[in-house]
C-alpha cells in the first residue's frame, strides 16, 4: 500500500468505529466525549492511538469507553488491536484521522459549529458574550434536507417560519423519534433566516445547554445577563425540550423567556420526542404554551425517501452509491435517518478499508451485524401479542370474528404494524389474522396510516408500540 492508501484505510477504520459509537450512545454523550476525539492508526492496523483534547476527557475515555472502543476496532479489523490514549498535541495533527465536522485536537476549545449538541459551554463561553454566536451548523439547510411524505408538513411549516418569523405558527413545535431530522430542520430555519436577514439574532441551543446556563446564572447571580441574552433574540431554536422535566427553576426561566420573546414577536421553534401533552413532569402552563402554536410530527422515512437520502448522503461524502445498493440498505434500515447515515458510513469505510467498489455483497459484509439482527425479524405473532397487551385484549381476539370497536381497532393497528415491520405480503398477513382477505388488511393499513397523520394520540401510541417491538 502507498502512504496515501494506508492513511485512507486508517481513516476508514476510525470512522467506522466512531460511527458505531454514534449509534450506540445517547446523542449528548457521543457529542461530549466521542466527537472531539481523533486518532492515528499504524501501518499494520494493530495499534490505534486516540487523542483527547485534554487530560480530563482522556481519563474519562479510559475509564468509560476504552474497552468498547477496543472491541469495536477488533471487530472491524478481525484481529487484536492495542489502544493507546494521549492528550492531543499540535504536532500530532498532521497524521490524525479526523471525523468530518469534528474539531481538530488543537482547536478543541473553539466553538463547535453544531452548537448545543456539543458539551455544555465552558465558563468563559457564558451567554453574555460581546460577539454573538448563533451555534448554527451551516451545512444543515433546506437544500440538504431530503423531502418526503414523512416530513413534508413539518418542512412546509418550517419554511413558512423562516420566511415570515413572528407571524403564524408561533411557537412551532416539531416532534418525532430519534434521528428523523428534527435538528436538521431547526438549523435550516435559522440558516434561512440569517441568509435573508444577516443582522437577525438567531440562537440554536440544546435544552441541556439552557439548563446549564440557568445553573451558571444562579451560581454567579448573573440572571440580568442571562435574561438580556435570551430575551433579546429574534429566533430561538431549542432541541429536545423533554430535558426540562423535573427542573423547576429551568422551566420557570424558560417560561419567562418564552413570554418575553412572544411579546416582542420573536419566533420560537422547539423539538421533542413526544407531542406537548405527552411530555412528562413539565408544568401545565408551559405545556399549554408549547401547544398554542402549530404542532407537527416527523415520521420515519418511507422506502423511496430512505433511498434518496442514502444516494444524496453518499454524494456529499464524495462517493457514489448504486441505486440497487441504496434499495438493499433502505429495505434493511427502516427506523431513522441517523441509522441510515451510520449504515452508509460503515459501507463507505468498509469499501475504503478493503479497497473494493460499493456493491450489494460489500454492503452485506459491512452491515453483517445489523443484518443478523434483522434476521431475527419481528414476527406477526409478536406484533399481535404486543398490541393485545397494550390495548388489554386477548391475543385470541386478533384471529376472532368479533367486531366491537374495542377489538377491531387494535386488530387494525396490529395489521398496520405487521405490514410496516415485517416482509409479509397482504395475503400472508390476512391468513395470520384468522384467514381474512387481503383487501381487509389493505383497508386496515390505509385507515391507520391516514389516521396516524391526523390523530396525535394514535401517532404516539404507534411510536410506543414500534419502539417496544424493535427492542
Amino acid at each position: 500500500m502507498t502512504e496515501d492508501s494506508l492513511h485512507n484505510a486508517g481513516q476508514g477504520l476510525w470512522l467506522a468505529c466512531v460511527e458505531q459509537l454514534s449509534q450506540d450512545l445517547p446523542e449528548q454523550q457521543y457529542n461530549t466525549w466521542i466527537k472531539p476525539l481523533t486518532a492515528s492508526v499504524n501501518e499494520d492496523f494493530t495499534k490505534v492511538t486516540v487523542f483527547a483534547p485534554n487530560r480530563f476527557k482522556l481519563d474519562w475515555i479510559r475509564t468509560q469507553y476504552a474497552g468498547r472502543i477496543v472491541a469495536l476496532l477488533e471487530a472491524l479489523c478481525g484481529h487484536s488491536v492495542t489502544l493507546e490514549l494521549a492528550v492531543a498535541q499540535r504536532e500530532a495533527v498532521a497524521r490524525t484521522y479526523v471525523r468530518p465536522q469534528a474539531a481538530p485536537p488543537a482547536a478543541a476549545a473553539q466553538p463547535v459549529a453544531a452548537g448545543a449538541d456539543a458539551a455544555p459551554a465552558a465558563p468563559d463561553a457564558a451567554p453574555a458574550q460581546p460577539v454573538f454566536r448563533s451555534r448554527l451548523n451551516p451545512a444543515l439547510t433546506f437544500e440538504t434536507l431530503v423531502e418526503g411524505t414523512a416530513n413534508r408538513m413539518a418542512r412546509a411549516a418550517a419554511l413558512h417560519v423562516a420566511g415570515a418569523p413572528g407571524q403564524l405558527y408561533n411557537p412551532l413545535f416539531i416532534y418525532g423519534g430519534v434521528g428523523l431530522g428534527k435538528t436538521h430542520l431547526v438549523h435550516a430555519v435559522g440558516n434561512k433566516l440569517l441568509e435573508d436577514k444577516p443582522e437577525a439574532k438567531v440562537l440554536y441551543i440544546h435544552a441541556e445547554q439552557f439548563v446549564s446556563d440557568v445553573v451558571k446564572a444562579y451560581q454567579r447571580k448573573t440572571f440580568d445577563e442571562f435574561k438580556q441574552h435570551y430575551h433579546s433574540l429574534d429566533l430561538l431554536l431549542i432541541d429536545d425540550v423533554q430535558f426540562f422535566a423535573n427542573k423547576d427553576r429551568t422551566q420557570e426561566e424558560f417560561f419567562n423567556a418564552f413570554e418575553a420573546l412572544l411579546a416582542k414577536k420573536s419566533h420560537i421553534v422547539m423539538t421533542s420526542d413526544t407531542y406537548p401533552k405527552g411530555l412528562a413532569d413539565i408544568h401545565e402552563r408551559l405545556v399549554s404554551r408549547f401547544d398554542s402554536g402549530l404542532t407537527v410530527a416527523i415520521e420515519p422515512p418511507e422506502l423511496e425517501m430512505r433511498v434518496a437520502i442514502l444516494i444524496n448522503k453518499a454524494r456529499a461524502e464524495g462517493a457514489e452509491m448504486p441505486e440497487e445498493v441504496a434499495f438493499f440498505v433502505a429495505k434493511n434500515v427502516r427506523s431513522n435517518v441517523r441509522e441510515l447515515e451510520g449504515a452508509l458510513r460503515k459501507i463507505l469505510a468498509y469499501s475504503r478499508f478493503n479497497q473494493k467498489e460499493v456493491s450489494i455483497q460489500l454492503a452485506r459484509e459491512a452491515l453483517r451485524d445489523l443484518l443478523s439482527i434483522q434476521n431475527r425479524q419481528i414476527s406477526v405473532e409478536n406484533i399481535q401479542k404486543t398490541v393485545a397487551d397494550y390495548y388489554k385484549i386477548k391475543v385470541a381476539d386478533m384471529y376472532s370474528k368479533k367486531r366491537p370497536a374495542s377489538i377491531a381497532r387494535p386488530r387494525q393497528i396490529a395489521m398496520y404494524l405487521a405490514k410496516e415491520l415485517t416482509q409479509k405480503s397482504l395475503p400472508e398477513i390476512g391468513e395470520l389474522f384468522g384467514g381474512r382477505d387481503h383487501t381487509t388488511v389493505l383497508h386496515a393499513v390505509r385507515k391507520i396510516a391516514g389516521e396516524r397523520q391526523q390523530l396525535t394520540e394514535l401517532n404516539q401510541q404507534l411510536h410506543v408500540l414500534e419502539q417496544t417491538l424493535k427492542g
